[in-house]
């Protein structure tokens, strides 16, 4: 991999290409100023804790000047690398969602569920997750809002993807850092693309969420993954449409066989239909996959449409 890219944002406000899986344009770490400070939006995973630290350096940012990192969530390429980045950024608190601010202070469910999720593959993907000191992890609701410069940081509850999921909406610029809350959108995608994994996706309160998101009036949609929306707000109104796509894809399929690979299959499809009807040929499968794949977006709306009674067991 070549040296971090470093992206401005304009008011002091950047955000870093974290080179996960040795790729471009996966996973990207925001930096918002403080009055005297820096604050880091998303860790990415262990991973790319030298990733992560270069690009601070490359962005003018010394490490003992970061004094807040918050995380979207708890899932491992969010906020897998908060514990070994606490001891780099020793000036820092540290905030993520109280519903999951537990297991990073003791990941071994959280390193369990990815080796299930994974397999051979997780410890290479994810590095070693060190656990978060309690007494640096303050545990978030939603609602708060802390001071930076030319405005403010609200920590907005995003609950759908998963229960302990925050969006970060920046009121100087107008711009909202969606984590998963949004779905994905890699460069050269041409909609944000469902991430709705097991074990606890809600669509409920994930259109709920969006709604939510929509109601600040964001300028701008800043995704994990990845990068400023070339489409901004509009991007809310699409992944509704996406997730609706989705799952109703899903559950017709389910209803024949509810097993993974048939819903994959059908999730596949209706993805492929969609991109050429809007008369894009290529919806980048590969990359697509490499951070919301069909079988996980299967198991995941399986387990929901059970939990909801849409199926039976």
């Amino acid at each position: 991999m070549t040296r971090p890219a470093i992206v401005e944002l304009g008011a002091g406000r950047c955000y870093a290409d974290l080179g996960f899986r040795d790729s471009e344009g996966l996973v990207a770490s925001y930096f918002v100023p403080e009055e005297d400070g820096w604050d880091v939006i998303e860790t990415g995973p262990s991973t790319c804790r030298d990733r992560l630290l270069a690009a601070l350096g490359l962005a003018g940012i010394d490490r003992g000047a970061v004094r807040r990192v918050f995380v979207t969530h708890i899932h491992l390429d969010h906020a897998g690398g908060m514990g070994a980045l606490a001891r780099d950024l020793s000036n820092a608190t540290l905030y993520a969602h109280e519903l999951g601010a537990t297991h990073l202070v003791d990941p071994t469910r959280l390193v369990a569920s990815a080796r299930r999720a994974w397999g051979a593959a997780a410890d290479p993907l994810w590095g070693t997750i060190v656990p978060v000191p309690s007494a640096r992890l303050v545990p978030l609701k939603g609602g708060e809002s802390f001071p930076i410069r030319g405005g403010a940081l609200l920590a907005v509850p995003t609950p759908g993807h998963a229960r302990h999921h925050l969006a970060f909406f920046d009121s100087g610029t107008g711009g909202l850092m969606t984590g998963d809350a949004a779905g994905v959108r890699l460069p050269g995608g041409w909609r944000p693309r469902p991430a709705v994994p097991p074990p606890d996706l809600d669509l409920t309160a994930l259109f709920d969420s969006l709604d939510r998101m929509a109601g600040l009036a964001p300028r701008r949609i800043l995704f994990t993954h990845f990068g400023e929306s070339p489409d901004g707000p509009d991007d809310l109104a699409a992944y509704r449409g996406a997730v609706q796509e989705w799952r109703d894809a899903a559950l017709a399929a389910a209803r024949t066989d509810p097993s993974v690979p048939a819903v994959s299959r059908a999730l596949r499809t209706v993805e492929e239909g969609s991109a050429a009807r809007a008369g894009h040929s290529d919806p980048q499968e590969d990359r697509g996959e490499l951070i919301s794949g069909y079988d996980l977006a299967a198991q995941g709306l399986l387990r929901y449409f059970r939990t909801q009674g849409l199926l039976s067991e």
